[in-house]
């Protein structure tokens, strides 16, 4: 197995899920992941909606979409990545599942709370609102990350 740096593998991982995998040699498990984000990305048209997004055109990206679909896409992406990440971190690292685990938390939120939410008269819609709740989901489970090493450390001592 290849070691790539944390930040190689997550890097990667943003760009495509399993390719972080694919890059340490793990070819089954990056297979899987390539094949299973393929699998949701067409299911729930995704792209389309990234592209009308990106065009301005909200409700058209919110007409196309299936969210039945889109709902399983955080967990698969933020997963991944998080696997990416842990092949290649030190073994003793402790608690750095919580920033990923809490971005997919928030993502499928803001996902479903996307119809809905409007914010100074824009509405950032399936695509924008999701990828907005990445930071205070990464933001939050470094907090909790922290606090729970503190509390580890104080405990030792």
């Amino acid at each position: 197995m290849k070691k790539v740096s944390k930040l190689e593998a997550v890097l990667w991982s943003i760009a495509f899920p399993g390719f972080s995998q694919l890059l340490s040699g793990q070819y089954i498990k990056g297979i899987f992941f390539v094949i299973l984000e393929f699998i949701i990305n067409v299911n729930s048209h995704f792209n389309s909606a990234i592209m009308y997004s990106f065009l301005g055109e909200i409700k058209k990206a919110e007409s196309i979409l299936n969210y039945q679909w889109l709902m399983f896409y955080p967990c698969v992406y933020m997963f991944a990545m998080w696997d990416g990440y842990r092949s290649a971190m030190p073994v003793d690292e402790k608690y750095s599942y919580l920033p990923f685990v809490f971005s997919a938390y928030f993502v499928t939120v803001g996902l479903m709370i996307s119809p809905k939410v409007t914010i100074f008269n824009v509405h950032p819609g399936p695509v924008f609102l999701p990828m907005s709740f990445v930071i205070p989901g990464v933001f939050i489970g470094y907090l909790i990350k922290r606090i729970l090493q503190l509390r580890e450390k104080r405990l030792q001592i």
